[in-house]
């Protein structure tokens, strides 16, 4: 096969680099730190080190800011894990299961879970890249904005599946989710809504609130115990999950980096949104879906294979077409054309060298990845063994850092504290905060592209019908929706046919 003689000559050409390995490694570092504070995204990472690649070979600088992608995607997994703090969005759907874990004393598992299946993701997503490039990208293309609008509403369904305990607790947070996205500039007339004259208002704070749902919630909550944390999650333990555990995991995880392949193909959606579809189907196609939510290897792998699998996926259509899947491969492309490459099919046709060598850097940094976090989870892991006296304080900390970081504002901040409260308050009455976060990532995707599909319709709603790809998606869309209703119906009608048949 061409492809494979191609990818062969790549890694021949990349041992002859030194430097780029070298960069490689460091980029994978810089992203796994930036990716675990609190605010600083992949996104700024790569938008950071942008300015340092002019001047290098393109290969060197590509892969260096790969690196921090590909690190920053995963990185944000280790805090979601051990301290309830997502380090990206992308961890808010791994903090569900993860900190449960952690609370177990099993973090040492979930991070080693986490980072076994973020390497298998972004490993089969690159393959896929390599072998399959044209053909996915050919299916994005078919992607405007009623299937974009159909897949965000698919992936509000999910608000179901993470509810919890009360399904209607989980969809008043979603709703609420729902009301704060629409603060902000209108998406098509472009005039204010609910911004009460504030300026920092005018697009969602989405991250400040996240983070304070998540972090400040959870130090908040901490606040009212003192000393050590429980001695049960005071030490890592094994880190390396066992095979006859793992192996049960391994369905879950193709699946999940399929998905995320899939969603990270389609310009626009992003690790986020793949986390949190790879989260729900995980849950459904269990056998123990009652144990999601209260500490499920499960759902640690199906959120972090399907978000790492995003990676290849999102530079699919930016390589093929010059179409960026999400934010980081957008700020990637300014790193092509800062190098004078012209992505698409031209690129593959011109410089196949140059792109297939880029190809196996990128699983060189997939394997960089693997082995940098396995190797400094044991250090990373001595913070559950902090007093509380110095870990909460320091959580907040983070918290005003990464939040402030973002736009330099104290508002922001303020934001973030609110949040923390609202969250803290939530945890007492039972109310999930995941719903809210889930919301305000596909409430914008939905009602922007909802609005443009009715635009080119010329107002008529016939394009959530006949156009086969958005019909599907939204019938795919109340399954998911209405499953957990009748799945928790059917186990009711189970429990009391097995409670009179006892009591008889």
């Amino acid at each position: 096969m061409q492809e494979l003689n191609l990818l062969l000559n790549g890694f021949a050409a990349l041992a002859h680099q030194p430097l780029a390995l070298l960069l490689s490694v460091i980029g994978v570092a810089v992203g796994i730190v930036i990716g675990a504070m609190p605010g600083l995204t992949a996104t700024m990472g790569v938008a950071i080190l942008l300015p340092f690649t002019f001047g290098m070979d393109p290969v060197s600088g590509l892969l260096m800011i790969s690196g921090v992608y590909f690190g920053g995607v995963y990185g944000g997994s280790i805090t979601a894990i051990l301290l309830k703090i997502p380090g990206t969005p992308a961890a808010a759907a791994t903090a569900i299961d993860g900190f449960e874990l952690t609370k177990k004393g099993m973090a040492g598992i979930a991070l080693g879970t986490a980072t076994i299946s973020s390497f298998i993701g972004g490993t089969l997503s690159v393959i896929v890249l390599v072998f399959m490039a044209p053909l996915l990208a050919g299916v994005a293309l078919e992607f405007s904005a009623s299937e974009t609008f159909a897949l965000a509403v698919f992936g509000l369904s999910i608000i179901a599946s993470i509810s919890g305990k009360s399904l209607v607790k989980g969809l008043i947070a979603g709703f609420v989710g729902l009301l704060i996205s629409t603060v902000g500039l209108d998406p098509m007339g472009g005039y204010p809504r609910f911004t009460g004259g504030f300026v920092e208002l005018m697009s969602v704070p989405f991250i400040p609130v996240m983070i304070g749902l998540f972090a400040a919630a959870e130090a908040f909550k901490s606040m009212e115990t003192s000393g050590l944390l429980k001695n049960k999650a005071a030490a890592l333990g094994r880190i390396i999950p066992p095979w006859s555990v793992y192996k049960g995991l391994l369905w879950t995880v193709l699946r999940s980096s399929g998905l995320g392949i899939f969603i990270g193909s389609i310009p626009g959606a992003g690790a986020d949104i793949a986390a949190f579809v790879a989260y729900n189907e995980a849950k459904r196609f269990s056998k123990h879906p009652e144990n999601f939510g209260k500490g499920e290897l499960a759902g640690v792998a199906a959120c972090e294979s399907g978000a790492n699998g995003c990676t290849g996926g999102a530079m699919l259509p930016m390589l093929t077409l010059g179409i960026p899947g999400d934010a980081t491969t957008a700020v990637m492309l300014g790193a092509l054309t800062l190098q004078g490459l012209q992505p698409g099919p031209l690129l593959f046709k011109d410089h196949s060298d140059l792109v297939f060598t880029l190809f196996a850097g990128l699983l060189f940094c997939y394997v960089v990845m693997l082995l940098v976090g396995l190797g400094s989870l044991r250090f990373i892991g001595k913070i559950l063994q902090m007093p509380k006296s110095i870990l909460t304080p320091t959580i907040l900390a983070l918290c005003v850092v990464g939040t402030y970081a973002i736009n330099n504002s104290m508002f922001d901040i303020g934001i973030m504290l609110a949040a923390g409260v609202l969250g803290y308050f939530m945890e007492k009455w039972d109310f999930p905060p995941s719903p809210i976060v889930l919301a305000l990532i596909m409430g914008p995707m939905a009602e922007s592209n909802f609005r443009r599909a009715l635009s080119l319709s010329n107002g008529s709603y016939d394009f959530l019908y006949t156009r086969p790809i958005t019909a599907t998606f939204l019938v795919i869309a109340l399954l998911s929706m209405f499953y957990p209703v009748l799945r928790r119906f059917q186990q009711k009608r189970k429990a009391a046919r097995l409670g009179s048949t006892s009591a008889a």
